[in-house]
């Protein structure tokens, strides 16, 4: 198959939309990315499957216990996912991300800036990879002289983008402040 019409680019416009997990717990999953997470149930199938989203959408992961009812992860060296992405709209929104991990206790695998984006990853309670990430604006991604791409890989200063979150607040405060007068 080495068509023109085969080598053609995919339309710009496709996006991914949505993860469908298999869970061992389907309860200890909705824990995790409905408690820590804060994405919400927007259909259940009775104790074996529900789906989550964010906004009101009608689901950006699907979850269920159809297969893999108290299963175990797979094992190391095995093919599979490596990780879900979940994308965040800005950069305050992902501090906040890191602010609910830290206070449910869940450990990073790694934090990293790539250029493009930063990104935390991490496992949920199945040991399915997850990734949470924001995208810089193309504007201000890396290039090389050439003009293309030059991601790289730097640790992520948690510190900074916690800050992000303490910033918010602040103002917030601020704004408060200023409609109480």
């Amino acid at each position: 198959m080495t068509s023109d019409e085969d080598a053609r680019p995919i339309d710009p416009q496709v996006r991914i939309g949505h993860v469908h997990l298999k869970v061992a717990d389907l309860e200890r999953s909705l824990q995790f990315y409905c408690g820590v997470l804060g994405f919400r149930v927007t259909q259940r199938y009775g104790t074996q499957a529900a789906f989550v989203s964010a906004g009101g959408y009608h689901h950006h992961i699907g979850l269920n216990t159809w297969e893999s009812l108290g299963g175990s992860p797979p094992p190391a060296g095995a093919t599979g996912l490596y990780h879900v992405a979940i994308l965040y709209p800005d950069r305050r929104t992902l501090a906040d991300a890191l602010r609910r991990l830290i206070a449910a206790a869940v450990p990073l695998d790694g934090a990293s800036d790539h250029g493009v984006s930063e990104a935390l990853y991490l496992r949920d309670p199945d040991e399915n990879g997850v990734e949470l990430y924001w995208d810089r604006p193309q504007e201000l991604w890396p290039r090389t002289p050439g003009g293309g791409l030059a991601m790289f890989t730097r640790r992520l200063d948690l510190d900074g983008l916690l800050n992000e979150v303490e910033a918010a607040a602040t103002i917030a405060e601020v704004e408060e402040g200023l409609r109480d007068s």
